[in-house]
């Protein structure tokens, strides 16, 4: 017999960097999550991944206290940002994109690193070939005001 889900949520947790304190450790223990089995999972399946990276996570939990979790590659944002070269700036000292895109640019990127970013998002992505995916993240980086040249 299958397990009865309960719920799902998602967070967006750096990779190998789970630990008890908030933001994870509350939203898992209001819902029955055993936290501390969750950061050794979590942080065992993000060891192969860059330190740091943001890593949207989807948190299946079910009625018997137990979980499953789907891993997602980092944003395209975070890969266009690393790419470009972005240094980290404002109050929380992350990189970030104009201020006006569409009038004005921080940075540029080359073709052949949109379609690495393309190829390394593939899985997560809406897209049936690669040339798909790169429009995907050619309008991220669009909107980021980040040119590709």
């Amino acid at each position: 017999m299958a397990k009865k889900i309960a719920g799902t949520m998602k967070l967006q947790i750096p990779a190998g960097a789970a630990n008890p304190s908030p933001p994870v450790g509350p939203a898992l223990g209001q819902r029955g999550i055993n936290i501390m089995e969750f950061c050794k999972a979590f942080n065992a399946k993000t060891a192969d991944m860059e330190q740091g990276a943001p890593c949207p996570t989807v948190i299946t939990y079910y009625q018997d206290k137990s979980f499953s979790m789907e891993v997602k590659t980092p944003p395209a944002s975070y890969y266009l940002k690393k790419a470009a070269g972005l240094k980290p700036v404002g109050k929380r000292n992350r990189p970030r994109g104009a201020e006006n895109p569409g009038r004005e640019t921080v940075a540029t990127v080359t073709v052949t690193q949109v379609k690495e970013i393309a190829e390394a998002k593939m899985k997560d992505l809406n897209a049936n070939d690669i040339e798909g995916a790169m429009q995907i993240i050619l309008g991220s980086a669009r909107s980021m005001g980040i040119e590709v040249k």
